[in-house]
């Protein structure tokens, strides 16, 4: 098994990770456009993150993912929000949730929707998206590949879709890492805690995916990056269930915020 540092994700984390990702370094490198920002392993290595292509438009390998998007889309760790802007541009119904205030209000002013907001914490239409989104490594937030999968099943629809990106290699890795701008060292600032972080390449996630309810749909490659979706499995719907998920756009739209900022509270979530 590899033991190299994880890929970086730029979205929501679970709840203790919240403060890592608050942290300056972050808002300002999503503020400015550009790093340099890195994750830091605990043993010192660094690997810079790519915050110039997450706050660019989506590029080629994201349309490649969002095309194959049904229905309602929630994109998980949206960050700055190029994937939800891309989305509502296609006329699909999205809403994005981050940890980072700095990201929320990035993807807002977009004009996309966003909630600052884990994605275990609760959230709107539950159980009636169409397709979750877990891309730029965002299967390791919380170090737990297995949790954030069965959280992933309980948010989208019977047949519902996720699509995710995954490591190059065939790896199945859990680390400990922290935001660093370069520049906490040599200020004698009190560096971010570490936070727990997972990469999975595709075998290693359909190896966790399948006892889940989780079922191959899909897996490709675009401009070096590699993607699999997974469809969870249908179960038997009563008459009552049918409709609700017939009706499932109808009510997340219902739902999604509208002129508030990226902390403030959903009805009814």
């Amino acid at each position: 098994m590899s033991r190299t540092m994880p890929e970086p994700g730029l979205g929501g984390r679970a709840l203790g990770d919240a403060v890592s990702w608050s942290t300056d370094p972050y808002a300002d490198a999503l503020r400015n456009g550009h790093g340099p920002l890195f994750l830091r392993r605990t043993d010192g290595w660094l690997l810079p993150l790519d915050v110039e292509r997450w706050c660019a438009a989506a590029d080629a390998a994201d349309l490649s993912a969002l095309r194959r998007c049904e229905g309602p889309v929630l994109d998980i760790g949206c960050g700055p929000g190029r994937l939800v802007a891309a989305l509502a541009a296609r006329g699909h119904r999205v809403l994005g949730i981050d940890v980072s205030e700095a990201a929320v209000a990035r993807t807002l002013r977009l004009g996309g929707s966003a909630l600052h907001r884990s994605v275990f914490e609760p959230l709107p239409g539950e159980g009636r998206w169409g397709t979750v989104l877990l891309v730029d490594g965002n299967i390791g937030i919380g170090g737990d590949p297995r949790r954030l999968l069965r959280r992933s099943a309980a948010l989208v629809a019977p047949g519902g879709l996720l699509i995710a990106e995954t490591a190059p290699q065939d790896i199945d890795e859990r680390v400990e890492v922290r935001l660093d701008d370069g520049r906490a060292a040599h200020a004698g600032a009190v560096p971010a805690r570490p936070f727990p972080w997972a990469r999975l390449g595709t075998p290693a996630l359909l190896r966790q995916a399948r006892p889940l309810g989780w079922h191959p749909a899909d897996q490709w490659e675009a401009d070096g990056r590699r993607f699999v979706s997974l469809r969870r499995e249908r179960t038997v719907l009563t008459t009552s269930q049918s409709a609700d998920t017939v009706n499932s756009a109808a009510v997340i739209s219902s739902q999604f915020p509208r002129n508030t900022s990226g902390d403030s509270p959903l009805a009814g979530s």
